[in-house]
């Protein structure tokens, strides 16, 4: 009898363990979906090696500056380089902080697929204040131009929040959180911002 009695008493722990952990893997859940994803802003910004955030202008490059975006062009390649700032906010009222593990990004200029990658590091989104998640992007800007280096530059410009005509950015992610039965990843990509910069 009592070891029928201990089994059942363990049997009871263990359902008990599962459950408690089941309740915490959907807050954590939860708290993710909850999480507001917002382009902060961009920075380091480089156009074929040329530092964007000392220039306002095309006229105000340099005349080495501007033969090494004219000698890219001519080589058909325009690597643009910056980290992409998404402020990520954790509402007060959530139950728990989220902790981002990993989230697969997908960049889009214009409504247009630029390039895929992947943020891989862990980061803690607490409740009630923002948190920065930097993603470092490369995109080759030829694959939207065919011509001059002053079409991409003011593109990149307007990337920059120097003015340029107004750029739709959006990025859509498909995140995995560290929850207490391990990692989980979303079945299906979300838009975690979509907005227009520039202008």
């Amino acid at each position: 009898m009592n070891a029928v009695r201990g089994v059942a008493m363990a049997v009871l722990a263990a359902s008990a363990v599962v459950m408690t952990t089941g309740c915490a893997t959907l807050q954590q859940i939860a708290a993710l979906r909850d999480v507001d994803f917002a382009v902060d802003r961009l920075s380091d910004v480089r156009l074929a090696g040329v530092d964007l955030g000392r220039v306002t202008s095309y006229s105000q490059l340099s005349i080495a500056d501007a033969g090494r975006l004219a000698a890219a062009v001519s080589q058909r390649t325009l690597p643009m380089d910056f980290r992409l700032h998404l402020t990520a906010l954790n509402p007060a009222d959530n139950s728990v902080d989220a902790r981002l593990v990993r989230m697969d990004w997908t960049l889009l200029l214009q409504d247009r697929e630029t390039l895929s990658g992947v943020f891989a590091e862990e980061t803690l989104l607490r409740r009630g204040g923002p948190t920065d998640v930097p993603i470092t992007i490369s995109v080759d800007l030829m694959d939207f131009f065919q011509g001059n280096a002053q079409d991409p530059f003011n593109l990149a410009r307007s990337l920059t929040g120097q003015g340029g005509p107004p750029t739709q950015v959006t990025v859509r992610a498909t995140p995995t959180v560290d929850t207490a039965l391990g990692r989980i990843r979303y079945p299906s990509p979300i838009t975690i911002v979509s907005r227009q910069v520039g202008g």
